[in-house]
């Protein structure tokens, strides 16, 4: 039944989708696919590769088809058909969705959701159909998504690397064919990270844009839902789905009325933060693709030029205030003899228990400068640009990367880029380049509050301009 899903079927390599969301959610609404036909085909790929990647913690095959059939039944009883109509998703296992136990990667956190969360709710109201709910860092608090109690998940360009995290089974899920696309968290880059590390898309959107409601907190001023896709466009159909004001959720806000202009890329005009790139842990083979990039960039004529930006810079801030957050979920748990944690959640969470007010008080002026310091950037440039992670390549059970020879642990490496963007409050999203390697280089670019609108248009113009790839291409085992 390959032809129920078209997809690039070439020798050594899983069934890669290059189908958009819209392509999908076309043939569904035409009749030229059911969406238990399309439904079906993605189970069949998510249960034939999940026993190697570990991307799911749970498929659900009887729950996805029974809303297939009710995507088919509304659309033959004329019902309106919305802009996800029949696409499945990929969720995150931090997520609540009715009927399903949300584990968050836990030994012991089961929590029987009845109700689902605002994302779920309104990704579902778009005609979408949940398979799955996708492995994850233990409580969404680190970057490999390598879990004590559910075993980690592997990146399919190499089953010995990590994917990343704590998205990591969202990002893998997708970049091998098990779902077009997924939802994922992002606190610190959660959802840029692995989007990196798997040759993803990954969006991370201003704090507040989308709703929080039914979403296990981690740090809840830091918090975000995002989407991981393969296109840039299927990343904008399902923010477009999510977004909104949400008063359930104290953290929500209001998107302003007129979204941002989005410059043409002749028009564009983007700053890289030279004390950024200088600070944070970076191979020299990450250095000279983020160049040529740069380069491409400028053969497409836009206005790239290093800056000074001396308030971006990675910092201690981000841990202190994480820290101090997550210590207040986790306190009364931490301190039960009954509510085990793995040896890596564990260090961390001692740690954090630690972060004193002062602590906390310091960094959150800390803080505030480095809001400072980026709106001062964006008053002369449209978007940063950064590399998205240091280093592309982490290997499971291994807690250091080598960049260039030395070792470095291996979060400074994955996160140099990303939870300053967090502390900021910036939208950002990973891309990945059209440059070789296995999984491809990544860049992040990120901009001002409210601006997912230039993020998503500059980022859908360079797939057309050919500097982002697009399509996914995954080596299998054979």
């Amino acid at each position: 039944m390959d032809h129920d899903l078209p997809g690039d079927r070439r020798p050594g390599l899983v069934t890669v989708v290059t189908e958009t969301v819209a392509a999908i959610a076309e043939a569904v609404r035409s009749g030229t696919r059911t969406a238990r036909q399309v439904v079906e085909r993605y189970l069949e790929v998510a249960e034939r590769l999940n026993p190697e990647l570990n991307a799911f913690v749970e498929i659900d095959r009887v729950g996805a088809l029974e809303r297939a059939d009710s995507v088919d039944a509304g659309l033959r009883d004329g019902s309106p058909a919305g802009p996800l109509c029949g696409v499945p998703i990929a969720l995150k296992d931090l997520i609540d969705h009715a009927g399903h136990v949300t584990t968050a990667g836990s030994a012991f956190y089961r929590h029987r959701a009845t109700a689902s969360a605002t994302v779920v709710r309104r990704l579902e109201a778009a005609g979408a159909v949940i398979i799955g709910r996708t492995g994850l860092h233990e409580f969404a608090f680190g970057f490999s998504s390598e879990n004590p109690w559910f075993g980690p998940v592997r990146n399919p360009w190499d089953r010995d690397l990590s994917p990343g995290g704590s998205s990591g089974g969202s990002a893998a899920a997708v970049a091998a064919g098990m779902s077009p696309v997924a939802i994922g968290t992002d606190t610190g880059g959660s959802v840029r990270v692995p989007a990196a590390l798997c040759g993803v898309v990954g969006l991370k959107v201003t704090h507040g844009a989308v709703p929080l409601t039914g979403v296990l907190p981690v740090a809840g001023s830091l918090d975000t839902v995002g989407p991981i896709t393969g296109t840039v466009g299927d990343a904008r159909l399902l923010y477009d789905a999510m977004r909104g004001f949400d008063p359930e959720d104290p953290r929500s806000a209001r998107a302003p009325d007129s979204p941002d202009r989005v410059p043409g890329l002749q028009d564009l005009r983007i700053g890289v933060p030279a004390g950024w790139l200088s600070a944070a842990p970076t191979s020299s083979a990450t250095h000279r693709s983020f160049d040529r990039f740069c380069d491409r960039l400028r053969s497409v004529g836009a206005h790239v030029e290093w800056v000074e930006a001396p308030g971006l810079v990675p910092d201690p801030t981000y841990f202190a205030i994480v820290g101090g957050q997550m210590a207040g979920v986790h306190r009364e748990w931490f301190s039960d003899p009954d509510k085990p944690y793995g040896p890596d959640l564990e260090v961390r969470l001692g740690t954090a228990m630690e972060v004193t007010i002062d602590d906390y008080t310091e960094a959150m002026q800390r803080r505030a400068a480095q809001r400072q310091a980026a709106g001062e950037a964006f008053r002369h440039h449209d978007l940063l640009l950064t590399p998205a992670v240091g280093h592309s390549r982490k290997t499971i059970g291994n807690d250091t990367i080598d960049v260039d020879g030395e070792p470095y642990f291996y979060r400074d490496v994955l996160n140099g880029y990303s939870s300053l963007v967090n502390l900021t409050g910036c939208p950002a999203i990973a891309l990945p380049t059209t440059d070789p390697g296995a999984p491809p280089p990544s860049v992040q670019f990120m901009a001002p509050w409210w601006g997912e609108n230039v993020l998503l248009g500059v980022g859908e113009a360079l797939e057309q301009a050919g500097l982002i790839r697009t399509g996914l291409a995954v080596p299998s085992s054979g």
